[in-house]
């Protein structure tokens, strides 16, 4: 039988106490079947972003068991960062990887969504697993964020998914979702005005008229003084990093503003690194065989 794989990526809202965030991840390294790729926390954004990677039955038990862990720690009253959240579990999303459907990650997705709505959190699926389409965007979802859902999910058109229609106001609502692989790529700026990152930001998004399969938001990094043009590339064989980077930093010029740096999220596909390579390099001809690892990895095969 073919091995199957699911990558899952649950965003916490939690990135300044190290100790809970160990709590949070250790359920996954309780589970066989799963290896944990990268975990990360930001204390300005205070969010944690955990990439996992199992079998389905794999990544659906640790997604509910870290989330039991993650409610008991987190109270969402008490929850202030410079990233957009809703709740406590914020956004879980589902990746198929290797002999997995989209339609066996919807499936994941309503599972996990009915277990968080009998934990008391109300659910929204989201992108492929999304019930309307006015549900399929995450910004959409969770604009108004947790302050703003105390009176959003009241209205008829906001019932929830999964788990109860008032807010849960000590672990808010959580987002669940099945979708393509996504990179979350962001821009640093060397200035703290945040109104300019914000309108980098309204610039290089898709919905401002700026690049396709792109969402960008502008955040202030306090701790640094600086600000950040955070990016979500939905599609980067479509619209590649480079791109994405290259029309911040041109967008910058216009404000008197350098980029201080960028950075990587979570994992990212080798080929869109690649594709950076090739066009700032000016490389022709350019091949993955090409690449020293990828052919050991090929012989030992």
């Amino acid at each position: 039988m073919a091995k199957k794989l699911v990558e899952f990526v649950p965003n916490f809202s939690e990135g300044r106490d190290k100790a809970k965030v160990e709590k949070i991840v250790d359920e996954a390294r309780k589970i066989s079947g799963l290896k944990i790729l990268d975990y990360s926390s930001d204390p300005d954004h205070n969010r944690s972003v955990v990439t996992i990677i199992g079998s389905p039955e794999a990544v659906t038990e640790a997604a509910i068991n870290m989330a039991k862990v993650a409610i008991g720690l987190i109270d969402m009253r008490e929850h202030h960062g410079a990233h957009p959240r809703f709740g406590a579990v914020d956004v879980v999303p589902f990746t198929p990887v290797m002999g997995v459907t989209m339609d066996e990650c919807v499936e994941i997705a309503n599972k996990v969504g009915k277990a968080y709505g009998e934990m008391g959190i109300p659910v929204y699926l989201y992108e492929d697993a999304a019930t309307s389409e006015g549900r399929r965007n995450l910004a959409t979802i969770r604009k108004g964020q947790y302050e703003g859902f105390f009176d959003k999910i009241k209205e008829p058109e906001w019932k929830p998914d999964y788990g109860p229609s008032e807010m849960n106001a000590v672990s808010g609502c959580s987002a669940v979702g099945a979708r393509v692989p996504l990179i979350a790529f962001n821009v640093n700026l060397h200035t703290p005005d945040v109104e300019i990152a914000q309108a980098i930001a309204k610039k290089v998004r898709n919905i401002g008229g700026g690049l396709h399969y792109v969402k960008a938001i502008g955040l202030k990094l306090e701790d640094r003084n600086m600000t950040q043009v955070s990016m979500n590339l939905v599609n980067y064989e479509k619209t590649a990093v480079y791109r994405a980077f290259e029309m911040v930093k041109m967008e910058a010029r216009r404000y008197g503003v350098a980029v201080a740096g960028s950075e990587v999220i979570g994992t990212v596909p080798m080929k869109s690194l690649l594709m950076a390579a090739e066009y700032y390099l000016q490389i022709e001809n350019f091949d993955m065989d090409e690449i020293l690892e990828k052919r050991l990895l090929d012989a030992e095969e």
